[in-house]
């Protein structure tokens, strides 16, 4: 069994509040769950244009692990182009 863990920091320029923030973090957050991968904010919760997330996946390879979470930067990028500002990879088994 091999786990991923996928950091991606966003920055979201047009978010003028918490709550604009909060909406577009729903939507990345509803698509990546339709990827199979657990997705949690976990860094610069009180800033309003700056977002860190923290996205798992798990699979039997690591080769597995790494096409999901790659799949899951694409999502983003695909979606809102330019928002991803850091991404980092780790693998643990």
């Amino acid at each position: 069994m091999v786990v991923g863990l996928l950091t991606v920091e966003l920055h979201i320029p047009h978010a003028r509040s918490l709550k604009d923030k909060r909406m577009v973090l729903r939507s990345v957050k509803d698509r990546l769950h339709a990827l199979n991968v657990a997705v949690a904010e976990v860094e610069y919760t009180d800033l309003w244009q700056r977002a860190g997330l923290a996205v798992v996946g798990v699979s039997g390879t690591g080769v597995q692990v790494e096409k999901e979470l790659s799949a899951a930067v694409d999502a983003i990028e695909r979606a809102w182009p330019g928002l991803i500002t850091r991404t980092q990879v780790e693998l643990l088994t």
